[in-house]
């Protein structure tokens, strides 16, 4: 297959998801899943999912949770992109241990040096650590090898400190080269709900669009750069335990 054939079936597949999710032909964790095949590529997932010891990749069908959406609280990540910040993340991550929340990080490999014990008491905490890229570059516009450094980089960065690499990459802009695969074997982490707390720097501003488009399985973006964002953040954590959901790490979303 050619690789504007290639290009047409995912452009296709990728469409006829979005009019069945809008249909709600298929659940939201599904809709993920099946689009994450086609820009990540089914390889990138098996590689994924076995680090987690499941079973060889399975139809999406097979894979999806045995929750009842009907029985079972709601669920949502909270997802929170360009940090360590020295000041704001610490502050972040005192709100979370006191409610109990665990949510993801996607960390910059600039912004790490200096805060190394940040990212060790995100881990001691419970929080998944992903990466989203070295210099928050836009990961089509670059070649493939420094693309591929970019992330690399800071894989390295966050293993030194950790132990561990991650598995999770939030591209910047949601831009995702598919031929990524090919040099790092992570799942991109995608969002629903983009709160925008970045441009407004307004804690009403923020919580209003939580309220109005979160739903069950939600991936919210936000950022822990901001003093407005911190606060944000953890009043969207009580408004929505209030409200009964699970707020969970995106991982929890994505392959459980």
């Amino acid at each position: 297959m050619d690789k504007r054939k290639k290009y047409f079936r995912a452009v296709t597949v990728a469409v006829l998801l979005v009019v069945l999710s809008g249909y709600g032909k298929i659940s939201d964790r599904t809709f993920r899943m099946q689009v994450a095949r086609v820009i990540a590529g089914e390889g990138m997932l098996r590689l994924v999912e076995a680090q987690y010891g499941q079973k060889e990749a399975e139809p999406v069908a097979e894979m999806v949770s045995d929750r009842s959406e009907t029985e079972d609280r709601p669920r949502a990540a909270l997802t929170f992109d360009d940090g360590p910040h020295a000041t704001y993340t610490p502050m972040l991550l005192d709100g979370l241990r006191q409610r109990g929340i665990h949510v993801t990080f996607f960390l910059m490999g600039k912004n790490i040096e200096g805060k190394e014990d940040i990212v060790k008491q995100m881990q001691k905490d419970g929080h998944l650590i992903g990466n989203h890229t070295y210099d928050h570059v836009q990961l089509d516009k670059l070649p493939g090898d420094q693309a591929c450094q970019q992330i690399l980089k800071t894989n390295n960065e966050i293993y030194e400190i950790t132990g561990e690499y991650p598995l999770y990459l939030r591209p910047p802009y949601g831009a995702w080269p598919k031929n990524l695969e090919f040099c790092v074997t992570m799942l991109p982490v995608f969002w629903d709900v983009d709160t925008l707390d970045w441009k407004s720097k307004n804690v009403q501003s923020v919580e209003n669009i939580v309220k109005r488009e979160v739903k069950d399985g939600s991936i919210i973006l936000m950022h822990d750069s901001f003093p407005t964002s911190v606060e944000a953040a953890l009043e969207i954590v009580d408004m929505l335990t209030e409200e009964g959901y699970d707020l969970v790490t995106a991982d929890e979303l994505l392959v459980t």
